[in-house]
């Protein structure tokens, strides 16, 4: 027995699972020496039953538990009334069978566990030392009795209980700390279920006191800081105190850093920190807050391993958190992350099991969501199921209920709307009335389900047109509306709500009463308020923009323009969210494609030329304007002041994060890590907008980063007039934009369908598929008569008449598809643009401008040919390349101040080209180019071992860089999807900053490659001067001795671009 007791000793100390086992040896040797009439047996079987316990409690072995309820029963039975162990005894084998029942639920065994603690009670008098404990533990036997049977008894005799322990152990009493924890437990139990605020404002403050009589390093330290913090969560989520909140985020905080990392006990204080930061951003909406949450609940399921008891909670946690960022987000893995966690959280409920209910409704809610996103009615009809399933389970007058009666009305509405089932809407209806009946005023639920309810009667008024629908909608969302705060997430939810009811009151021509008795004007106001409102997040606030847009350009209102400001403001918010440009791509196509063009178009109509060309520089080539934003050169500002200097710094070194490429994260990394990447890249953004700010309030800076003004953007024009082509459904416009004169807007006699058929019968004629129809002569000329004849008689007209000068065009949309440098009458006597002026493409003013941004040019020119005529994978070898990059170095001026480097095929991996392209300002590429429609980014320059990508360039810094020849097919074919964004190669190189770039709008052959090369150069260096101004008129010149050859086609001779200054 005393080697046992030893063994036991030491296992406490070491926590060592050998010594344990020992010790059960030991005891069992012991008990088997002892028969039943030995004095010492009861204590024998007393020890083996509490070390078999414990062994229970540590290796997770709950069956083992009816070993050890067996031998403490046995020791009681050896132990009569009256003998001086009995209680000891009644304690352990109460809190054995408490166990039991926790683990597997068997109710016998609380029943016997209350009992034992009464009888235990009895035996001690008021002033028995361990009269204490029992009140505590007959209290916390109640308690459990309460949570799993609801009878109010029970917790009113728990708190009964602790407060007599609390009363015997006065201020410095050394558990006087416990009992203050078990009393304040109690009562915030009470408060959760009763809704009584003294019981709450006493909790708090006993976990207060409690914490108070704690030293700083005291092993239940982390426990009493949990225990205040969960009260104040409680308190802040009925109360509204935002004081509380933050207490409970800093308790947590201090919780969590007691604990060391990998600690298993530290899931908890990462679980409850992720919970109070969840709650923080569903009322304050800080995208910090959600991701801080997200990171600790992966922290927490990871030290949850399968098996793990707590397991299923942390991936519930984790999948509601990340239901919410897909909410406010739209990220898709998400979305489809938190069904899964939350399908293998039920699978972890068997049925029967009381929390099965929440589980099948969250698993419920969030494939509702799916279906809303994605439109899989598969997803809805098991929505309803589950939901269905939840709701048998909940009896009536459970708390919980209403939750489920308000989802399962929603996932019915849908299903009315997408299938027509009437039944659905009515059985919708009646449920939400369940919803609201079981939400008293001042419910902190409430809002939501009247803005719900207030959705389904729209919808119902829209079937049926019942007026009364209409007004109770109205009343409902207007009731939830005074219900939100001003940081409410919601707000902006329920102001769309009310806009959508009195767009429905405006088509009905039905009469509101209030003041609101406008019905549009109040649509408009409600939809703006959704669109402002900050805390409603931006994925959110871009929908409810874009929905704004749509009403009122349906009802041509007054707020249009402004509209369309706003929702192209806030694309560009939320683009700027996305760590890569591919991604950024990606999410651009989940939006309207026409918007800048559209709301360009808009301003036309009011006859505001200038707010058009605003608007078209702010809403188009998004991806590239971001980029070049972490590119802003801003070096004046460094000499003002130390602060403006320490500005400049802070602004450059942010931008060069930002500016980097995303690191990439190979299959099978932990999502907490590419979580963790992403959090890292939006809290980058938000110091780098924060620090703009700042710049902005300097003087003479105010309008730093911002959409450039026309004032701004005129200066374009300096060396020729520019000209904008919009093609929108309402109207198809150019506009001429001169240096110094105002801007004239011109209508054009075409339309979308009709550039829609030029593009389609263009691409057709050049790649060989049409011999009747669709003729290229026929299609330039068409060109010539819709578009470009008008725009040259008003150049005319302004002034530019002056033979062989230049212009720009600006295309946009279906116009970036046309070559309009070759429209013409191609007849003899006829005119040809090409005969008039000089043509050159810009991708946007601002390009423009950028490019002519002047450097500090270096007295030598780096010139650099790299070739490549058999790329990997390729079939066959381009024979032209290597002579063309001999003839270009032939052609080059051979004088001291220009440099040659030579790359040929042997050489030229993507490497080495790179390394070239970024070593070299002036550069001539002669390979296979390719465009790649369906990820346009990976459009690329073929090498040798592998391709240079359009992003590879995009994410280079070129902005010394002076000229580039492309002579590889496709390099300025953009993206039909979206076309506003100018995704290719020769766009890239603009924009990474080459002032001059010659492309290629489809397949070039080897022979017109060699003669308009050898015209180019000697037209743009004969002289032995090197000017990339010069490379425009260079071609124009090329391109016109090509005109004489009959061996070249018309395709061939008008394949060549000009972009740039």
């Amino acid at each position: 027995m005393d080697a046992a007791r030893c063994t036991l000793g030491r296992y406490y100390g070491t926590q060592n699972c050998r010594d344990l086992g020992q010790s059960i040896e030991h005891f069992e040797r012991a008990r088997d020496l002892c028969p039943n009439d030995h004095p010492c047996r009861s204590a024998a079987l007393f020890n083996l039953a509490t070390a078999n316990f414990i062994s229970c409690q540590v290796n997770g072995k709950y069956l083992d538990l009816d070993i050890a309820i067996s031998l403490f029963q046995d020791a009681l039975d050896l132990r009569p009334t009256g003998h001086p162990d009995r209680p000891a005894t009644q304690l352990h084998l109460a809190i054995a069978f408490l166990s039991r029942f926790v683990k597997h639920g068997i109710p016998n065994d609380l029943d016997n566990a209350i009992v034992l603690h009464r009888q235990a009670l009895d035996l001690e008098p008021i002033s028995h030392p361990g009269r204490c404990s029992s009140l505590n533990n007959l209290a916390g036997a109640l308690r459990v009795s309460f949570m799993h049977q609801g009878n109010h008894e029970d917790l009113d005799e728990a708190i009964t209980f602790h407060r007599q322990a609390l009363d015997l152990q006065p201020v410095g009493h050394p558990d006087r700390r416990s009992s203050l924890n078990y009393l304040a437990s109690a009562l915030s139990i009470s408060f959760t279920h009763r809704g009584n605020h003294e019981d709450l404002h006493e909790a708090i403050k006993f976990h207060r006191q409690a914490l108070d009589l704690l030293q700083i390093g005291h092993p239940n330290q982390c426990s009493t800081l949990s225990d205040l913090a969960s009260t104040l969560h409680i308190s802040f989520k009925h109360q509204g105190n935002y004081g509380d909140l933050d207490e409970a985020i800093t308790f947590n905080r201090q919780a969590l850093d007691l604990w060391p990392v990998g600690h298993p006990d530290r899931s908890l204080s990462l679980n409850s920190l992720a919970n109070t930061l969840y709650t923080s951003f569903e009322h304050r909406g800080n995208y910090e807050d959600l991701d801080e949450a997200i990171t600790f609940h992966r922290q927490a399921l990871d030290l949850r391993p399968v098996g793990h008891l707590s397991r299923r909670y942390s991936l519930h946690n984790l999948a509601s958190a990340l239901d919410i960022s897909f909410t406010h987000r739209g990220n898709e893995d998400h979305l489809d992350e938190s069904i899964t966690l939350y399908r293998q959280a039920l699978d972890l409920l068997l049925v029967g099991h009381p929390d099965r209910s929440l589980s099948l409704n969250n698993l419920g809610n969030t494939l509702h969501a799916s279906f809303e996103h994605r439109g899989d009615h598969e997803d809805l009809d098991e929505a309803i199921t589950f939901h269905r399933q939840a709701l048998d389970l909940l009896p009536v007058g459970h708390p919980a209920r209403y939750s489920l009666l308000n989802n399962l009305a929603g996932e019915l509405c849908d299903s009315f709307m997408h299938r027509g089932d009437e039944g659905h809407l009515d059985e919708a209806i009646t449920l939400h009335r369940l919803t609201l009946d079981l939400q008293p005023v001042g419910h902190p639920d409430r809002c939501p389900s009247l803005h719900n309810f207030a959705g389904t009667l729209s919808t119902r008024f829209k079937h049926r047109g019942n007026d009364k629908d209409l007004d109770e909608a109205l009343a409902n969302a207007n009731f939830a509306l005074s219900l939100t705060g001003t940081h409410d997430p919601r707000q902006s939810a329920v102001h769309g709500n009310i806009s959508d009811i009195y767009v429905l009151y405006h088509e009905s021509r039905l009469q509101t009463t209030g003041e609101d008795a406008n019905n549009l004007n109040a649509a408009m106001a409600h939809i703006k308020a959704a669109s402002d409102s900050i805390s409603g997040g931006l994925l959110f606030r871009l929908r409810k923009s874009l929905r704004w847009v749509s009403i009122a350009r349906q009802y041509t209102h007054s707020t249009l323009l402004e509209a369309y400001a706003t929702s192209m403001q806030l694309l560009d918010s939320y683009m700027s969210t996305a760590a890569s440009v591919s991604s950024r791509h990606h999410t651009m196509k989940g939006f309207p494609l026409t918007l800048a063009v559209d709301a360009a178009s808009c301003a036309l109509q009011c006859g505001d030329e200038c707010r058009a060309v605003e608007l078209l520089e702010q809403g188009r080539n998004v991806i590239w304007t971001q980029m070049a934003r972490f590119r802003m050169p801003i070096d004046d500002l460094r000499e003002r002041d130390d602060h403006a200097e320490a500005l400049v710094t802070k602004f450059r070194e942010l931008s060069h994060l930002l500016d980097k490429p995303p690191a990439e994260h190979p299959a099978g990394t932990p999502r907490i890590k590419v979580d963790a990447e992403a959090t890292r890249y939006t809290r980058l953004v938000d110091e780098w907008s924060n620090a703009v700010e700042e710049i902005r309030k300097l003087e003479g800076f105010s309008r730093f980063l911002l959409p450039p003004q026309f004032s701004d953007l005129q200066d374009a024009a300096r060396d020729g007039p520019i000209i904008i082509l919009v093609a929108s459904k309402s109207s198809c416009n150019a506009i001429i934009v001169p240096h110094q004169q105002s801007p004239v807007s011109i209508q054009l006699a075409t339309n979308v369908e009709k550039l829609v058929q030029q593009g389609v019968r263009l691409h057709q004629t050049v790649r060989g598929a049409s011999k009747t129809g669709g003729r290229l002569v026929e299609v330039l000329r068409e060109l010539w008569n819709d578009i470009v004849s008008p725009v040259v008689k008003h150049l005319r007209r302004l002034g530019f008449a002056q033979p062989d000068s230049r212009i720009w065009w600006c295309p946009t949309s279906l116009f970036n598809f046309l070559p309009l440098h070759a429209a013409g009458e191609y007849r003899r006597g006829g005119k040809n643009l090409s005969n008039l002026y000089i043509s050159s493409y810009t991708p946007s003013l601002t390009a423009l401008i950028r490019a002519r941004r002047s450097h500090d040019r270096s007295q030598t020119v780096s010139f650099a040919a790299i070739g490549q005529n058999r790329p990997a994978g390729a079939t066959y070898a381009l024979q032209s390349v290597e002579p063309e990059l001999d003839l270009v170095r032939s052609l080059v001026p051979a004088v001291s101040t220009v440099s040659f480097t030579k790359v040929t095929s042997v050489e030229s991996t993507k490497s080495v080209a790179l390394r070239t392209l970024q070593a070299n300002h002036w550069l001539h590429f002669a390979c296979h180019g390719t465009q790649n429609l369906m990820e346009p980014f990976n459009s690329a320059f073929l090498m040798r071992d592998k391709p240079l990508t359009l992003l590879d360039i995009a994410q280079t810094d070129l902005s010394r860089h002076e000229f580039a020849f492309l002579s590889a097919c496709e390099t300025a074919v953009g993206d039909y999807r979206t076309p506003d964004e100018m995704i290719h190669l020769a766009a890239g190189l603009q924009f990474a900053g080459v002032k001059s770039v010659i492309g290629t709008f489809w397949t070039v052959e080897d022979a017109t490659v060699r003669h308009l090369v050898e015209a180019f150069y000697k037209n743009f260096c004969g002289d032995g001067k090197m000017n990339s101004k010069r490379a425009a008129r260079a071609l124009h010149k090329a391109v016109q001795s090509l005109a004489t050859n009959k061996d070249i086609p018309l395709d061939q001779r008008i394949v060549f671009m000009h972009i740039g200054v």
